[in-house]
């Protein structure tokens, strides 16, 4: 019976692509809470100190795992390898990543060879990113050749969705800074929480009601919004309603709780929106 209940709520679900369900979505986000806690107290055991460049010096990675997830996307990688590159494996193949990336930064950090760990920790992110990137851009050109794959890409989609996405950035951060007079809104860190979340709401309304291949909401709460409105740019309110209360909250917790655990629950919170985002936003410009 419990292995019925893993099966088909875990197992099957990464195996084949399907879309996400409240079983697994309540327990990936369980298992998200616990891992920002224990990632915490992993760095201050190593003496690593969670400030905006470290901050800043993942975001390439956050990055990256949306670059990867369309990877997996495109059929690049053969079965069953490519479940590697699938919600959650693939967290913790980032994740790995990632440490080995921050240990040899720190290595190198003290032999003197970097004068930052942080920088190095971020070119590392940013030089994979880079290769991935390349990578999709071959696949999209037809020089990486996939059975029943038109080569394409569609760079009207990138402008389209990349200007729907830094108008509405810049539309709610302007309002929170200048009418709410939010004046903290003006850290790097909540202008990149803004514009990952309305970089995967663009990216889901315009692939779901505007691409010419009917792409699908695999979220439960989206999917179930878009079904009772009868459209996915119905995702941008739904993205407001959880991203402003949420910057209102993490800016009371700052004041009055730990730094550094804000800057880990905001990394998370910038993470589930702008990965996604890259990820669908990505997959629309080579129509896959």
């Amino acid at each position: 019976m419990i292995g019925e209940f893993i099966s088909k709520y875990y197992i099957d679900p990464i195996i084949q692509g399907q879309p996400y369900t409240v079983v697994d979505t309540l327990t990936y986000a369980a298992i998200l809470i616990v891992a920002v806690f224990f990632v915490y107290l992993w760095l201050r055991r190593t003496g690593i100190t969670i400030d905006h460049d470290f901050a800043l010096a993942l975001i390439p990675f956050v990055v990256l795992g949306g670059l990867l997830r369309v990877v997996e996307d495109t059929g690049m990688i053969p079965s069953p390898y490519h479940v590697l590159l699938v919600t959650p494996i693939i967290f913790f193949v980032i994740f790995a990543y990632a440490v080995a990336a921050l240990v040899i930064a720190r290595f190198l950090e003290g032999r003197g060879v970097i004068p930052q760990y942080s920088r190095g920790f971020a070119a590392a992110g940013i030089v994979t990113c880079v290769l991935v990137g390349c990578m999709l851009v071959l696949f999209g050109l037809g020089i990486i050749p996939v059975a029943a794959y038109a080569p394409t890409i569609d760079i009207g989609v990138l402008v389209i969705i990349l200007t729907m996405a830094c108008s509405t950035s810049i539309a709610v951060w302007a309002a929170l800074r200048y009418l709410a007079g939010w004046t903290f809104v003006s850290d790097i860190l909540y202008k990149l929480l803004i514009f990952g979340h309305l970089l995967d709401a663009s990216a889901t309304s315009f692939g779901i009601d505007l691409h010419p291949i009917p792409y699908v909401e695999q979220h439960v709460v989206g999917g179930a919004l878009i079904e009772a409105t009868g459209t996915a740019f119905s995702m941008f309110p739904l993205k407001l309603a959880v991203v402003i209360p949420a910057i209102y909250v993490l800016e009371l917790y700052r004041k009055e709780g730990n730094p550094e655990l804000w800057h880990l629950i905001l990394l998370a919170m910038i993470m589930v929106g702008m990965a996604p985002g890259i990820r669908g936003m990505v997959r629309m410009v080579l129509h896959v």
